[in-house]
């Protein structure tokens, strides 16, 4: 069985700072292989992955109301969600990659952004997304 490809990636940006989220839309709005939905705070982020399920988010940890961590958390804990790479995004150099992923996300990128770095680690992480898609459709049919 072949499915046809997408033609852009859906990609949720979640940031309470409307300078970073105006950032993240000049980054990767003229992308043309992205569609980009931004939101500014959790409880909006998970009113949107239930709209529509994005291929990945990029998510700050710190926000008032519901942190990052906790977003991370309920999605990981809703067993109706496909697995979502997230990418948490931060301005705390304290914070590892290792304990990202122990909370459930897939990477951290931190502030400021290298721009190229951010492109690169979103590409690498979509592309480990399709290759396991992909397995797993070659493994069940």
């Amino acid at each position: 069985m072949v499915l046809p490809e997408q033609s852009s990636s859906k990609l949720l940006v979640v940031d309470d700072m409307p300078d970073n989220l105006f950032l993240m839309e000049a980054i990767l709005g003229d992308v043309d292989e992205y569609d980009l939905d931004c939101v500014d705070n959790g409880e909006a982020a998970l009113a949107s992955i239930e709209d529509a399920i994005p291929d990945l988010i990029l998510l700050d940890i710190m926000m008032p109301n519901m942190t990052g961590y906790e977003v991370t958390r309920r999605i990981r804990e809703n067993k109706s969600l496909p697995h979502i790479p997230i990418i948490l995004v931060t301005a705390h150099e304290e914070l590892s990659a290792e304990s990202a992923k122990r909370v459930g996300a897939d990477g951290l990128i931190y502030k400021p952004f290298d721009i190229q770095a951010v492109l690169s680690r979103i590409e690498d992480t979509l592309q480990q997304k399709k290759r396991q898609k992909k397995g797993e459709y070659e493994l069940c049919c």
